[in-house]
């Protein structure tokens, strides 16, 4: 399956506050959520802290701001029991998120790089869990 480019990151197109409302209201949604609430309410002891660190990724991913310090990875694949249907849920929801704050040019860019996340991460996750199986495609 060929990934879509990922479109390159521009200050002008979205501000500060796109991104901060994005992440916010993400996780308003993730938390919420019947499947990844409980994930995120286990393993996010800080939640300030998260926003700060999330809305500085999506920052460097959206407006090539260079604030991000951090290894998605590592804290990922030590998670215990992720599926394939946990991270489509991440990127329905993600997807819905960005629908909704009404900025065609934020959802595009957005979506591709939440779903490309999405795969490296389930990707990683499966090598690291159960390395002598070959990883599954997710289908979003």
């Amino acid at each position: 399956m060929n990934q879509p480019a990922i479109p390159t990151a521009d200050p002008s197109l979205y501000t500060e506050e796109e991104v901060a409302l994005l992440v916010h209201n993400f996780y308003a949604k993730a938390r919420k959520d019947p499947s990844l609430g409980p994930i995120f309410e286990e393993h996010v002891l800080d939640w300030d802290a998260h926003f700060v660190q999330m809305t500085n990724f999506w920052s460097a991913q959206l407006r090539g701001t260079s604030r991000f310090r951090g290894a998605p990875m590592p804290k990922h694949i030590v998670l215990p029991d992720l599926s394939a249907p946990l991270f489509e849920r991440w990127v329905q929801l993600f997807k819905e998120t960005t629908q909704e704050l009404g900025n065609p040019g934020l959802k595009l860019h957005a979506d591709t790089i939440a779903s490309f996340i999405a795969g490296r991460l389930w990707q990683g996750y499966q090598l690291s869990n159960d390395p002598g199986k070959q990883p599954t495609m997710l289908s979003c």
